[in-house]
Parts: C-alpha cells; structure tokens; sequence
C-alpha cells in the first residue's frame, strides 16, 4: 500500500480535499503533516487520515516553508512516502520547491488532477494563463511531490475510525534566514470567493464597467459574492481575486448563476464540485448552456431586474 503525505500548514487547511486527491490514487495510507496544531485540530484531521504528525510550530507561530522544509526532509528520509501532496497557494509556492530539491524528487505543480500512469506521477495542470490544459508526467524515481490546486477535490468525509496522532521532532541545528514581521489584513471589499456558496458571475455580455451595478444589486439580493470572467479583470472593471477560471480561482459553491457569460472551457474548469448552474445569455449557441441546469434566452437587462424584483419579493 502506497504512502501519500499531506503537508497541511495550519489546521484543517485544504485537509479534507488533500486527503480527497490522495485517496483518489487508490489504495493509499494518508499520513498529514501539521506544524503548531493543539489536540483538537490533530484530531479533526485524524478523522481523516491514517496518521498525523503534529510538528512544532514554527518560532513566531506562523508557517515558515524553511522551518516545514528542515523538519520534513528527515523525516521523509526515513519514512519514504509515495508522494507528498501540498494545496497549491503560498504556503506550498514556499514549501514544495525547496523540499522537492532536498528530497530529490520531480514535482508538478498547480494540478487539477493528479493520477498514476506505468506507476509514475500524471496530473493535468493549466498552462498559457489558463488556455490550455496539459497532461504531464513525471520522470521515474522512487517519490514523488505535487501541489493541487484549491477546489480540485471535493472534501472527503471522515474516516470511520480516527488515526493515530503522534509528535514530530523540531528541525536540529535551524538557523533561520528570514524574520516575520507582521500580517497585513485585507483590504475592505476584498473576498475569498472560493468560500462563497452562492456566486453570481458577470461575463463580457455587461457590456459597460457601471452596468455592473445590475449584477452586484442582484448579488445582495440573493445573499451571493460577485464573480467574474477573464476579460472582465483584464478591463481593469473587477479584481484578480474575483476571477473564475483555470487562471483565475477554482470555486465549488451550491449555485452558480452566469450572466453574459460565454462558457469557455478556460472558465468553467474554475468550477468544481457540480453546483446549481444557472446561465442567461442572449446568444443560444453560447457554450454556457452545455454546462448549464436551467438556461435562459434573452436580454440580461431586461431578465436581471425582472429577476431580482422577484427574488426580493419572495424574500419580502
């Protein structure tokens, strides 16, 4: 049975889609690395994995990449996991280049989805910003690591019976290279649309920057985040953060709702986990409408008002 190690650097961070993608390789023992957690974020993920490995926290109490990578190079000495899996986002752009070269082992990165071919390490990962998407292999050797991406898995459930936890040593003879200042909060208005469970999504079909207003009206009224194509972000009219796509972020919400949206494949490879889609669009021959539940024909200035007087109705 193959050893898959997950690298989770704070509690319960991707953990369940981490332990999705592992286990989506078969016949697998997880194993989770953490740094810092207390006994009850060890064992919410021992509801998940095989085992966990609670490492010190890093001084400062924050996650440190050259503190992890000290720590985990050893210890993936002696254990030899299969693979080692990271969710791909800063922690793991800061972690997995530098423990991949101390470990000695080819890496793919930002996959969104992860397999075996002749017992070598595949996965399919976005390239071109998003405009195509590739099959790569790693070369042969003994282990393996990978980054996946945010929302590539769905979360798995819990184990039916709990792991065990153990402690792992602190990194000897660590001197540190760099110091944590501080965190800076995010500005107001900024989201994580990842989180969202209602979106609604504005593509090139808004036409103008202020016609924008229909959409987050809409928005509020149903409780929802904004979301939004590429060329909407490439007009300067939203931010990066709220971009859906292979170059943009990957979302599982329950509901979807796309306006003015064409559907490209780059766009809705961003979407994971089967949500509700709903889609208005004046062209009938718009992709959108492949991927959607409930399609409608028509003018979105006209269906967007008409939508939302009857939502706010509803909601009284």
């Amino acid at each position: 049975m193959r050893e898959i190690l997950i690298v989770v650097p704070g509690p319960g961070d991707e953990a369940a889609e981490l332990t999705a993608a592992a286990r989506s390789l078969g016949e697998v023992r997880v194993t989770a690395a953490v740094f810092g957690a207390d006994e009850e974020a060890a064992a919410d993920l021992a509801g998940l994995c095989e085992r966990v490995v609670v490492f010190p926290a890093a001084p400062g109490g924050v996650f440190d990449g050259e503190w992890a990578a000290a720590a985990l190079t050893p210890w993936i000495a002696a254990e030899q996991p299969f693979l080692v899996l990271l969710a791909h986002g800063n922690d793991a752009l800061d972690l997995a280049p530098l423990l991949a070269a101390r470990t000695d082992r080819p890496m793919l990165s930002d996959c969104l989805e992860i397999g075996l071919r002749d017992g070598r390490l595949v996965g399919v990962r976005p390239l071109h910003g998003g405009k195509v998407r590739a099959r790569v292999a790693a070369v042969e050797a003994a282990g393996y690591l990978a980054t996946v991406r945010p929302g590539a898995y769905p979360a798995a459930a819990a184990a039916a019976a709990a792991g065990q936890v153990v402690e792992g040593p602190a990194p000897t003879g660590f001197s540190p290279r760099r110091e944590f200042v501080g965190a800076v909060a995010a500005e107001a208005g900024e989201v994580d649309i990842t989180q969202a469970e209602v979106l609604v999504a504005v593509g090139r079909g808004i036409e103008e920057e202020e016609n924008l207003d229909l959409i987050r009206s809409l928005a509020e009224a149903l409780g929802a985040e904004v979301a939004c194509t590429r060329p909407i972000v490439d007009k300067g009219w939203l931010e990066k953060s709220r971009q859906v796509g292979t170059s943009g972020r990957t979302v599982k919400p329950k509901v979807y709702l796309a306006i003015g949206v064409s559907g490209s494949f780059q766009h809705l490879g961003g979407l994971k986990g089967s949500p509700f889609l709903a889609a208005i669009n004046q062209d009938p021959a718009a992709p959108i409408f492949a991927a959607a539940d409930v399609g409608i024909v028509g003018d979105l200035f006209d269906l967007v008002p008409l939508l939302e007087e009857k939502i706010r109705e509803r909601r009284g």
